[in-house]
């Protein structure tokens, strides 16, 4: 099966967004949790970045999670 990218990139923003949301927290607070710029996490939640690991790492500590919470539930719908 072939795996879409954009769609990749789409929903695992949409998770960021989803567990940010649940915090109450804002984009900008969490890029300055993460240190990273907030454009650049707009843009991941937008599904229009592919951020690498280590961002990824950021973000996960950012939210005060693992990265297996992070990634809890992505993949399932193809």
């Amino acid at each position: 099966m072939e795996i879409n990218d954009n769609f990749i990139n789409f929903e695992f923003g949409k998770r960021i967004e989803y567990l940010r949301r649940q915090q109450h927290i804002t984009q900008e607070e969490l890029s300055f949790r993460c240190n990273i710029n907030k454009n650049y996490l707009s843009d991941i939640e937008r599904g229009k970045r592919n951020p690498t690991l280590l961002v990824i790492h950021k973000i996960a500590n950012g939210l005060g999670i693992s990265l297996e919470e992070l990634f809890k539930g992505l993949g399932k719908f193809k």
